[in-house]
C-alpha cells in the first residue's frame, strides 16, 4: 500500500475543541495574554484534580524539574538517582542545579527505574531521587516512598507523561513528595507548551512563584524586592486556557487511549512480529495512562536496521518516532565518564524501541493498519 493512497498516521497529534479554540480567541482579543486570570483558573482547577495540593505551572516540563529540585534544596555537592532511560532534560536539570546524575538501569519488564538497584545506589551524597513514568506508567509507589523515607531523601516525580495516571485507584498528583507534569504538544493534556509542580505546601508554592519569575516579590502598587536568583519561567494565559479546555475532557482521553492499546495488543499479540521477538510493553490497564505505545524491535533478527524499519512504515503512510536513546550515551554524557555498558537494558531498550501512532483521533481501523504494517515488514525482513 503506497504512502499516496492512505492518510498519513503521525505518531501523535493532539485534541483540541472549538471551544478551546474559541476560548484562545477570545483570551487574544482580552487584552491579557500573558500571566492572568486564565492561569489562576488553571491553576485552581489543577490543584482540584489533585485533591487540593498547591499547583505552580510553567513554561514547560523541564522548568518544574528544575525549580522542584531547588525547592527540595538539591545543589552542588548533592547526587540524584535517576533513570538513563528517559527524555535528556530529566538529568540536564540536575547538573543545572550543581548535583550530579547517578543512572540507575531500568526494569526490562516496566521499563522504569529498577527500584532494587536505586537502593543500592544511594550513598551519603543522595540527595534526592527523580523517577519517571515512561509512557505514563508509575514505578511502585508504595516501595519508591518506603525507600525515600527510610534514607530520607526528596522525592521530585518526573510524570511529564503520566498526566491521568494512577497508582492504586489514586490520580498521579494526589500522592507522594513533589510531582512534575508537563503539557508540551505531543502530552494526554497539553497547553501548547507548559507544565506544573505539585507542591505540599503554599511555602513550597510561594518559593516556586518567586524562582517562577526572577525571584521578585512584589508589596502594594509600588513595593519590589528580588529575593533568590530565579529565571523567567511563567505560563501564559493563552497557553493557560488550552489547558483548561483539555482538563475537561481529559477521563475521555484516558479511556480512549487505553481502548486504542488494547487494540494493539490484539493486534500484535500472536503475529508474525512478536513471533520473531518484537517486545511489548507491560500491559497495565490499572495504572498507566497510556501516553505512548513503545514496542522493541527483535534488530538481531531482522535484516534491516530501526530507521530502515521506520522508513518501511513512512511509506506505508505511518509516523513513527523513538522514546528515548539511553541518556548517558549522549557526548555531553560520555564526556563526564559515562560510556556503553554501564546500563545494558537502558541501552538494548534505547537502541531498539520505536513509538508507534497513539492518540484520541486513531480508529480501531487505523490500529489495525499499523499493526499489519508491523507484522508485514518484520515478516517480509526477519532472518
Amino acid at each position: 500500500m503506497s504512502q499516496s493512497s492512505v492518510p498519513f498516521l503521525p505518531f501523535v497529534k493532539p485534541e483540541i475543541d472549538e471551544e478551546t479554540i474559541q476560548g484562545v480567541v477570545d483570551v487574544l482579543r482580552s487584552g491579557w495574554i500573558t500571566t492572568g486570570p486564565q492561569n489562576q483558573k488553571f491553576e485552581a482547577a489543577l490543584s482540584d484534580y489533585c485533591g487540593g495540593r498547591p499547583v505552580r505551572t510553567f513554561n514547560s516540563g523541564t522548568a518544574t524539574l528544575e525549580i522542584g529540585l531547588r525547592i527540595a534544596g538539591v545543589g552542588a555537592g548533592d547526587e540524584v538517582i535517576t533513570t538513563p532511560a528517559s527524555w535528556v532534560s530529566t538529568s540536564n536539570v540536575i547538573y543545572e542545579v550543581g548535583a550530579t546524575p547517578v543512572f540507575v538501569d531500568i526494569d526490562p519488564a516496566t521499563r522504569n527505574i529498577d527500584l532494587d538497584l536505586l537502593e543500592k545506589a544511594i550513598t551519603p551524597r543522595t540527595k534526592a531521587l527523580i523517577p519517571v513514568y515512561l509512557s505514563g506508567l508509575p514505578v511502585d509507589m508504595d516501595r519508591l516512598y518506603e525507600i525515600a523515607r527510610a534514607h530520607k531523601l526528596r522525592v521530585i516525580e518526573d510524570a511529564a507523561q503520566a498526566f491521568g495516571a494512577t497508582w492504586r485507584g489514586e490520580r498521579i498528583g494526589r500522592l507522594g513528595d513533589i510531582v512534575s507534569f508537563s503539557f508540551h504538544a505531543n502530552k494526554n493534556l497539553t497547553s501548547i507548551e507548559g507544565g506544573a509542580l505539585v507542591l505540599n505546601n503554599e511555602e513550597e508554592a510561594v518559593l516556586a512563584q518567586k524562582y517562577r519569575l526572577q525571584g521578585i516579590v512584589r508589596t502594594g502598587f509600588d513595593g519590589m524586592d528580588c529575593e533568590l536568583l530565579g529565571g523567567k519561567y511563567n505560563l501564559t494565559d493563552v497557553a493557560a486556557r488550552v489547558g483548561l479546555g483539555q482538563l475537561q475532557h481529559i477521563e475521555r482521553f484516558t479511556a480512549q487511549r487505553k481502548k486504542l492499546a488494547r487494540a494493539y495488543f490484539a493486534g500484535l499479540e500472536g503475529g508474525a512480529a512478536v513471533k520473531l521477538g518484537l517486545g511489548l510493553p507491560l500491559a497495565d490497564f490499572e495504572n498507566s495512562n497510556w501516553h505512548m505505545f513503545l514496542v522493541t524491535l527483535p534488530l538481531d533478527r531482522l535484516s534491516i536496521s530501526r530507521a530502515e524499519f521506520m522508513n518501511h512504515l513512512k511509506e506505508r503512510g505511518i509516523g513513527s518516532g523513538v522514546h528515548y536513546p539511553a541518556i548517558h550515551l549522549f557526548s555531553l554524557y560520555r564526556a563526564r565518564g559515562f560510556s556503553e555498558g554501564m546500563f545494558p537494558h537502558a541501552e538494548h531498550y534505547g537502541a531498539s524501541t520505536v513509538t508507534l501512532p497513539l492518540f484520541t483521533q486513531l480508529s480501531d481501523s487505523d490500529v489495525a493498519r499499523v499493526c499489519q504494517a508491523v507484522n508485514e515488514i518484520c515478516e517480509q525482513y526477519g532472518k
